[in-house]
């Protein structure tokens, strides 16, 4: 009789014992790595909830940590994610928040830092069956899925940024299903999230760059595509 470990494939899309806790958990990450230029170097998960309850026995620190790596749900170097991570430099570590009881139950916050010094922190939401939701970057709050293509553009809350990208990514072609500002108050830092079905030209980045009041362009594809 051989013993199968709850981190083997137990399904076509998922390694490990749970869709929320483990594939959900790896998809969080997955797309934080995507928004962070560089190298990583240094990460920091925060776990609330059920998340912080139970991250070690359903393996919640390991598909963190894969995600973060880049793995996807499914992939099963997810079960050696912390000698991975270790073989390539990352350090890291997790910390647990059971006192701030407002939030989703499975919520993660990850803080990331580059080979650079460039830090970012983004908050995620797995909403059970692998779904997730990113709510919040740089402390800023937002909505974003993951389930199409989409750029992230950081800026300044100015007059004509929206009709720059708007242009920009219609002269390149690209149909825009969703298009969704978030901001900390009027005129500071804001995020513009636009969404496709298609997948985005790597080089929108520089034309939207010409645009002073951008500061920063985030591309995250879909990894199937």
């Amino acid at each position: 009789m051989s013993f199968i470990s709850v981190f083997d494939v137990i399904g076509p899309n998922m390694v490990g014992p749970s869709s929320s806790h483990t594939a959900g958990a790896c998809a969080i990450a997955h797309l934080a790595q995507k928004m962070l230029n560089g190298t990583l170097k240094e990460v920091e998960f925060t776990l609330y909830g059920s998340f912080a309850k139970t991250y070690g026995g359903h393996g919640t620190d390991r598909a963190l940590l894969g995600g973060i790596m880049g793995f996807d749900t499914d992939d099963v170097r997810i079960r050696d994610s912390f000698e991975i991570a270790r073989e390539r430099g990352i350090a890291y570590r997790f910390l647990t928040d059971e006192k701030e009881t407002d939030v989703h139950p499975n919520t993660v916050d990850i803080r990331m830092r580059n080979d650079s010094g460039t830090q970012m922190s983004v908050r995620g939401e797995s909403l059970g069956g692998g779904k997730v939701r990113i709510v919040r970057i740089n402390q800023v709050k937002v909505e974003f899925t993951g389930e199409y293509n989409a750029v992230i553009i950081i800026q300044k809350d100015r007059p004509g940024v929206a009709a720059h990208i708007t242009r920009a990514l219609s002269d390149r072609g690209v149909n825009i299903a969703f298009m969704r500002l978030f901001r900390e108050s009027k005129g500071e830092k804001a995020y513009t999230i636009v969404e496709s079905d298609d997948r985005l030209p790597e080089d929108i980045i520089g034309q939207l760059l010409e645009n002073p009041n951008i500061r920063e362009v985030m591309l995250v594809q879909k990894s199937s595509q």
